[in-house]
């Protein structure tokens, strides 16, 4: 490998580039690593239902920026005619980058309808909002993630064979006649994201319309305009820690949803040029980074939102130097 890269200079400058590039997103990977261990230990201030989600969502994440972006977008650009280009690792890639999209997105739903329930149906929480049953509906989302995108497996043939070796992903052409694929590419993305999109946006929305309610209601109740109300500063972790989630989740997604109707609508088709100008390609790419972008932010969410996790975080980052200076004391 050393040497086939000293005889090639194209070869060094992609590895060079790759190289930049892959610092910060390895720095990503970390960050999501770190608020996986930080979330392990329960000391957040969090329920334990709570801290299931979120721990699965930062593995899952952790698994988009290792599969979608590191292998599947700079490996691809930077490391052409690679093992990553061989017919069945790159259809099994389709299968694993689809399958991490939809866990990470329905996963997220599941947080969202489990903070609903806690706040506007409390005769449900109790049955509902248990370690037990995010067990269950966390296994169950993953497992349907995996087995909705198996098929993608199947859709490829080989560009062209060298040597017995498949290479590149080209989709068959029955892919376009067979009604079983396209009544299968039409249900896709009504899965993920439009679905879960509006589900979402109904649930917060439906959340903000009761605590306004409740607090309406404990304020006649008590006849104290600014009485501190134990039940709502317990819940408030949970509430800020929702709708941030929930609102980033919009935000990051919303130009992938308008650029699947506006494709929907006006029957445009997708963009696959590789002209770098071209306008319609910066949308395409730019939804795509967003999209991505979707799972890389949860830590700085949690950072932002939450106070134990912020002390949680600065424990483990003066860690190092608390054992440094504890050695030379000695």
């Amino acid at each position: 490998m050393i040497h086939a890269a000293d005889s090639n200079p194209n070869a060094v400058h992609s590895f060079c580039l790759a190289s930049r590039i892959l610092v910060p997103v390895t720095r990503l990977s970390d960050a999501n690593l770190l608020a996986i261990g930080i979330l392990s230990r329960g000391r957040c201030g969090l329920s334990k239902c709570i801290t299931y989600y979120l721990v699965v969502i930062a593995v899952n994440d952790f698994f988009v920026i290792i599969i979608s972006v590191i292998l599947n977008r700079i490996g691809r650009i930077y490391f052409r005619y690679s093992v990553l280009f061989t017919t069945p690792v790159c259809s099994l890639g389709a299968v694993l980058v689809y399958g991490t999209r939809d866990g990470s997105v329905w996963l997220t739903v599941a947080f969202t309808i489990d903070r609903f329930v806690a706040i506007c149906c409390q005769n449900l929480k109790i049955r509902y909002c248990t370690e037990k049953s995010a067990s269950l509906v966390i296994g169950t989302i993953c497992i349907l993630s995996c087995i909705k995108n198996v098929p993608l497996y199947f859709i490829y043939k080989p560009l062209y064979t060298i040597r017995g070796v498949p290479w590149f992903c080209d989709i068959k052409s029955s892919y376009y006649t067979s009604p079983v694929w396209q009544a299968y590419d039409m249900l896709d993305p009504i899965l993920t994201p439009i679905f879960p999109f509006i589900l979402i946006f109904l649930l917060n929305a439906l959340t903000i319309k009761h605590i306004l309610w409740a607090n309406r209601s404990r304020q006649r109740l008590r006849g104290v305009e600014n009485c501190q109300d134990s039940e709502m500063v317990n819940r408030k972790r949970s509430i800020v820690l929702l709708f941030a989630v929930s609102l980033s989740f919009l935000l990051l997604w919303a130009t992938q949803v308008g650029r699947f109707l506006y494709v929907r609508v006006r029957g445009a088709g997708y963009f696959n040029s590789q002209n770098f100008k071209d306008p319609q390609y910066i949308l395409s790419e730019t939804t795509n980074m967003l999209q991505l972008l979707s799972s890389c932010n949860n830590i700085f969410i949690y950072a932002v939102s939450q106070n134990k996790f912020r002390e949680e975080l600065k424990v483990v980052i003066k860690y190092p130097f608390t054992i440094y200076i504890r050695f030379f004391k000695r």
